[in-house]
């Protein structure tokens, strides 16, 4: 049964954990999700499972190679266009020990259910103390760059509007809100994103993808003149739904060197959230709509408190020729205060630095089924980690945030 606002900020208090809202997950879609909704005459090219026998699979960093093989491991694709992307064990990775979470291909019924299945991930949520998920797409990537790139853009229209239908009617529906939907939109169009925004919040959807720096995608930075993103920036604004921005939505992770281990990327990953939010501080999208939210999603916290020292710091100083002051009035930190979420899952530095990155400002995550998910060990990390914290911020770090940012109906 579901605590009060009062009982879950006691219950922190006096030694138990508030059951989480975990507000960064992932899905791994089904293999139906859009043959059932796509028309017959797509379903050669529309988005689809394969299984194949393959060896000496490889990814040279756009695609994947492999050679079929009778002997081979046993594997599903996804076949979208003339786009094949396998399973792999690193995305399902929940389950596994961690020496044996690789990049090794996989089928449905290597992973845990819960990856997939609807009831199965909210048996894993009662084993993980969690109570409500946001969920972040598999195939689609991260904010939708997978329809982005595709070659049919009527097609791409289809597929955005076929997994959100999913997303909204299947993934998340009669779970008395546990199952909280993320939508994406089709990214080359902000007149056509902005009304898959509206569309979906007429449905009670509070929660949109999008890239942490959509430059990198070939698409017009948040601080283009034209302001090619204002419709859909405004959609966003005035229906109260939060723009979601994972590690990797911009399909550029940071790196040091084309030889450098993947260890490296994933030490670096938040650099892409602070490029993005200094993006944003001195674009003017967070003055011209000041009931957007931001929510960096996986993007951790420790960092925060110096990027606003310094964001401030060149407000004041370099206001005479680095920045159109009209765009920015008041000093960045203020924006972040107001309106942006970091998100974390394991940060201790953030924690002991929460004055300064704000109790109100930070959400939890489990990163279920990633390789970084702390499942189902969630509850004992966080209780270690907050420890010497008052009741009320455990409260709000691990729900409490959460419930305001997407507008939940829990708590109340």
């Amino acid at each position: 049964m579901t605590m009060t606002v009062p009982e879950q900020a006691t219950a922190a208090t006096t030694g138990e954990l508030p059951k989480i809202i975990s507000v960064d997950d992932h899905v791994i879609e089904p293999g139906d999700v859009w043959l059932n909704r796509l028309p017959a005459r797509y379903h050669d090219v529309a988005p689809r499972i394969e299984r194949k026998r393959v060896k000496n699979l490889a990814f040279n960093g756009t695609t994947y190679t492999y050679d079929l093989d009778p002997e081979g491991k046993e594997t599903d694709f996804w076949a979208y266009e003339d786009l094949i992307v396998p399973h792999r064990r690193i995305i399902a990775a929940v389950g596994f020990p961690k020496d044996e979470v690789t990049l090794t291909p996989i089928t449905y019924e290597e992973m845990r259910p819960g990856c997939y299945d609807q009831q199965a991930r909210l048996e894993d949520m009662d084993l993980n103390w969690t109570e409500a998920s946001l969920s972040f797409p598999t195939f689609p990537r991260f904010c939708g760059q997978t329809f982005l790139e595709a070659k049919d853009r009527e097609l791409a229209a289809l597929c955005v509007r076929a997994y959100n239908d999913w997303m909204v009617e299947e993934w998340s529906a009669n779970t008395d809100g546990r199952l909280i939907p993320l939508c994406i939109v089709p990214l080359w169009d902000a007149q056509e994103a902005a009304a898959e925004v509206r569309r979906n919040a007429d449905r009670g959807v509070r929660a949109v993808c999008f890239s942490e720096i959509p430059y990198h995608l070939g698409l017009p930075s948040v601080h283009d003149k034209d302001r090619f993103w204002e419709p859909f920036f405004q959609a966003c604004a005035e229906t109260q739904t939060v723009v979601c921005m994972h590690i990797g939505s911009s399909s550029k992770m940071p790196a040091t060197s084309p030889d450098a281990p993947a260890s490296v990327q994933a030490t670096l990953s938040f650099n892409n959230a602070m490029g993005s939010m200094s993006d944003f501080f001195f674009s003017g999208v967070l003055v011209r709509h000041p009931d957007l939210k931001l929510a960096y999603s996986e993007g951790q916290i420790g960092w925060i408190p110096y990027i606003l020292e310094r964001a401030d710091d060149v407000w004041s100083q370099f206001r005479g020729w680095a920045f159109d002051r009209s765009l920015v009035p008041e000093p960045p930190s203020t924006y972040y205060y107001r309106q942006i979420y970091g998100c974390f899952f394991r940060d201790s530095h953030g924690l002991r630095s929460l004055e300064e990155v704000g109790e109100d400002n930070i959400t939890f995550e489990t990163d279920y089924p990633h390789s970084d998910s702390t499942w189902p060990d969630t509850r004992e990390i966080a209780e270690k980690m907050f420890a010497g914290l008052t009741g009320e911020q455990i409260y709000k770090i691990t729900r409490g945030n959460a419930i305001r940012m997407l507008g939940l109906d829990l708590d109340r």
